[in-house]
């Protein structure tokens, strides 16, 4: 025996371009029946909270799927899967033009259909929302879920096994030894890796590559010491790595949008020698935990 509870949405054209949009949203457990082999024009989220089973890949391969843990079916790449008696699952079906950067960033991971969880519990309340939200009668139903998508990618990004609670041992180093002018295939030598290694461990654990990790560290430590402190810029360059102050400008100014003195010049409401943690500074809003070396 198996319940089921399950709503489908047809969201109008522009909420499309909201960026993501629910197209449905379901809880279901016990006895369910196999799904697929079948292949999908949009991506699925299914969180599984108990039990486990397999899930086959394009190639034929079976993965053992044991709870907690995340099922990531995407457009176009066929799926085929069995639950266990003791299953339970949540899933959400999404698209939209953002699902693109989420990919990129490493939110949504379309080579890795089975992804371990250490927690489904912020997930299915996400998804719990998204089920009350999208009862017929509500007249915000397709925006209103539509941003929960957006807190679903990031709750399930938040709960995967891989990532210890408190964030990643490669990223601690990393973000340890981000002012010495190591290039990425030093930093590989420091982990006993090779350069691609490095990339791939960055790359899940950061949704981006080792170069941008750093080169986030650096600039936000730049901008604390342009905020807070007289040094000219040229020292600051030097304190976060980069012995010509000229490149260290370019990239700034690049990365940040204005150059590091006119940053300085904004922060004068600031005295020197003090700074303000009550917020984050909103050029450059964090978007991975990760400590700043001293």
């Amino acid at each position: 025996m198996h319940h089921t509870w399950m709503r489908y949405l047809t969201p109008a054209p522009v909420h499309h371009r909201l960026g993501l949009t629910c197209l449905g949203v379901g809880l279901q457990h016990g006895e369910l029946p196999p799904v697929g082999p079948r292949t999908l024009d949009h991506h699925v989220a299914v969180v599984v909270s108990a039990g486990g089973g397999w899930l086959q890949d394009p190639d034929g391969h079976r993965h053992i799927v044991t709870a907690p843990a995340l099922l990531w079916l995407t457009p176009g790449v066929p799926h085929h899967y069995g639950p266990d008696p003791s299953w339970d699952e949540c899933f959400v079906d999404f698209t939209g033009p953002a699902t693109t950067a989420y990919t990129e960033l490493g939110y949504i991971e379309p080579d890795r259909p089975v992804v371990p969880l250490s927690d489904t519990a912020a997930a299915r309340a996400t998804v719990t929302r998204i089920a009350r939200a999208a009862r017929r009668d509500n007249p915000l139903l397709e925006v209103e879920t539509g941003a929960a998508v957006h807190e679903l990618l990031v709750a399930l990004r938040r709960a995967r096994a891989d990532l210890a609670p408190d964030g990643d041992p490669v990223l601690h180093a990393l973000a340890r030894d981000a002012f010495q002018p190591l290039s990425v295939a030093e930093h590989a030598v420091r982990h006993g890796m090779t350069p691609a290694e490095l990339r791939g461990a960055v790359r899940r654990a950061a949704g981006r590559g080792p170069k941008d990790y750093l080169l986030t560290i650096r600039l936000g430590r730049a901008k604390e010491l342009l905020a807070a402190t007289e040094l000219p810029v040229a020292a600051v360059a030097r304190r976060v790595g980069y012995d010509d102050p000229a490149y260290f400008s370019r990239l700034f100014t690049r990365r940040v949008g204005i150059a590091p003195v006119r940053f300085r010049a904004q922060q004068g409401r600031t005295p020197p020698g003090t700074r303000d943690d009550s917020a984050p500074d909103p050029h450059d809003p964090p978007t991975t935990d990760h400590p700043h070396a001293t």
